[in-house]
Order: C-alpha cells, then structure tokens, then sequence
C-alpha cells in the first residue's frame, strides 16, 4: 500500500508524527508532502526534527496568502505530484487549506482520500476551518473520527457508512513526549520567566481575533491586566498583525516569546499554571495535560474539554469586570479528572489498519 499524506500546518505536523512511525514500521509505502503553509522553521522544520517524522519528499513551497489564493497554489500544485506518486490513498489532516486542497486534488485524479479528524464541528460557519472541515469529509471516502461526537455529527450528514472511529491521534504524542518530559526533564519554563510565581502559556493566532484592530487591542490588554506572568507564544501571523494594527504585545504581565518546538510546549503547559488560547489543539493539550484553559472564542469543536470546568469558553474577556476575568483564567484545576474521550494512546494503529481494509 501506498499512502501519500499532505500536511502543511504545525497541527498536522503532529498528527502526522504518530502515523509515520507506525508506517515506518509497517511493509507500506509513505510519502510526505509538506504544502510549506506553514513555512517558519519553528512553525515547520523544528517539528519535523523534534518529532522525528521522516523528511518530507516535496515541499510545495506556497507561503502566506487570502484563503483563496493558497488553496488554489496548493492545488495545482498538487495535481502533478499525485499523478507521478499515484497512491493507493491520499490521508489529509485536519482542518487547514492544505487539508481541502489535498482532498479536492486527490478527488479530482479520482484517488481515494482519507481524512483524519473527520467530524468535528464548531458550527460557526464563519470560520475557514469549518468550511474546510465540513467540504473536506463530504469528499473524503474514508472518514477517520477522534471522538464518538465526530462520529455522531458525521452520522447526522449522511456519512456514516464511511466512518470509523479511531481516537485521537495527537493524544499519541502528547501521551508520548509528556512522559519523556517528566522522565527525562520535568516541566519547563520558557525563557525569561521566573519559577518564583505562577505564568499562564497563552496563544491567539484565529483571524477572528487578531485581524480587527479593535478586537487584537483588547485582547492583549486582557491578558495584560491579569494578576500572574503570561507568556504569549507569537505565532507569526499575530506578529504581523500585531505590527501592522500598532498594537504592543508586550504590555503589562505579557512576556512574548516565540513557538516552541513541541516538546518544550508540552513541558510549558505542565509547568504553567493553566492556559488560555484560540487554539483548537492546544485546548486539548491543555485537558490532556491536566491545566486548566481558557478558550477566547465562543464556541470549541472540542466539547468534551468543557466537562468539569477544565475549559471554559469567553469570547471577550473585555465585557468581563475585571476581578471576574482575572477569576476565570486563574482558576485552579478542578478536582475531578478528564475522562478517556480521546482514545487509549493507539489511534494511529488503528488509523493505519483502518487504511489496510479500506484499500483491499
């Protein structure tokens, strides 16, 4: 069997690991295909080497651009490479244009496509990921769900008959490197923080929240006035949103420090104290990892984390009284553990046998 997987996105980058070293050590054929969305080396090249996922064998090399333009790069792109590698299957990952320009290219060549992350839903129709999402499982052939949810909302589509559920393969490799780092290293602490307090690990990279100067200004203030040390990882696109609205990131309790490779972000988030994001994966790191997160949106495709209070939705921490906001993202773990909503540490096992049946 050959399987080509198409990634691009530094979320992919780790969903991807776990399914290549199982299909390193499997008869298969696999090939990398790295569509260079995500092009910054700690965005890119510092996951690849960190994770130990083997080099890619093309770089598409597209770069930054509208959604429109990068997914129709990636795309034509792509139509040349899967007509000389010819797959018995192409696997996309996620939620990302590199993931919809992969299953669309794939469809095209009439090559059978998995999707990875199939089936879950925010149900906010103005985000890119959920169109990206929702085209990207009703053209897939197989449809690879995490949790039983996906798999409920897939089966409400019409979809089931190509569905399967697996686990979630990023509780792999964060299972994974979290032993190693308490084994090897035990929690870490970003450059420039102090261990004498507290710090909250923050991100905030979704065009809803850092394109609006308004909105990426009250943000930051936010985290600035809270009582313990932030540290704001700054993905690029917030860097240069940030440069290009005026807006200080630096401000008040924000110490601003670039992304980590994956296992030091994994030694961060045991470190810390909790979390608070946009981000989809690192609202599941966060649950996995046992922190408290607060998500800055107003809805999460991750319901499962909400059980408990281990992470709590504020789509504007603005509106919140001070003392109120302060509460929330400081909040200690709650007492009750997370559930297994995730799998049992062997989702990309299944991933890979779920590939075998549906190619023979």
């Amino acid at each position: 069997m050959k399987i080509v997987s198409i990634v691009g996105a530094r979320p992919q980058f780790v969903k991807l690991a776990p399914v290549a070293a199982v299909l390193s050590d499997s008869i298969h054929e696999h090939v990398i295909v790295h569509t260079g969305q995500h092009y910054d080396v700690r965005l890119s090249d510092a996951f690849f080497t960190g994770l130990a996922i083997p080099a890619p064998k093309v770089n598409l090399g597209v770069g930054s651009a509208s959604h429109g333009v990068q997914t129709g790069a990636i795309l034509a792109a792509l139509d040349p490479i899967l007509s000389r590698e010819r797959p018995d299957c192409v696997l996309v990952y996620g939620d990302t244009n590199s993931t919809l320009a992969g299953a669309l290219s794939a469809v095209k060549q009439q090559v059978p496509v998995a999707h990875l992350e199939a089936g879950l839903r925010s149900f906010n129709r103005r985000m890119a990921e959920e169109h990206n999402r929702v085209l990207t499982d009703h053209s897939a052939d197989l449809l690879l769900a995490p949790t039983r949810k996906a798999l409920r909302h897939l089966a409400a589509e019409g979809l089931a008959a190509r569905s399967v559920l697996v686990g979630d393969v990023m509780a792999d490799i964060c299972m994974q490197i979290r032993e190693m780092v308490l084994a090897n290293e035990g929690p870490g602490l970003p450059d420039g923080v102090t261990s004498t307090s507290p710090y909250l690990l923050a991100t905030l990279h979704r065009a809803e929240n850092t394109d609006a100067p308004e909105r990426l200004a009250r943000l930051v203030a936010a985290l600035g006035r809270l009582p313990v040390q932030v540290v704001l990882l700054a993905h690029p696109r917030l860097l240069a949103r940030a440069s290009e609205h005026g807006v200080q990131l630096a401000f008040g309790a924000i110490h601003v420090e670039r992304p980590l490779s994956y296992s030091s972000m994994v030694a961060a988030v045991l470190g810390s104290a909790g979390v608070i994001t946009d981000s989809g994966g690192l609202q599941k790191e966060a649950y996995l990892l046992e922190r408290p997160c607060t998500t800055l949106r107003s809805e999460t495709e991750w319901t499962e984390t909400l059980a408990n209070g281990w992470n709590v939705l504020v789509p504007d921490p603005d509106k919140l009284e001070g003392p109120e906001w302060a509460a929330i993202a400081t909040r200690p773990a709650p007492a009750t553990r997370p559930g297994a909503h995730y799998g049992d540490g062997c989702a990309a096992r299944r991933v890979v046998h779920a590939l075998e049946r549906h190619v023979a």
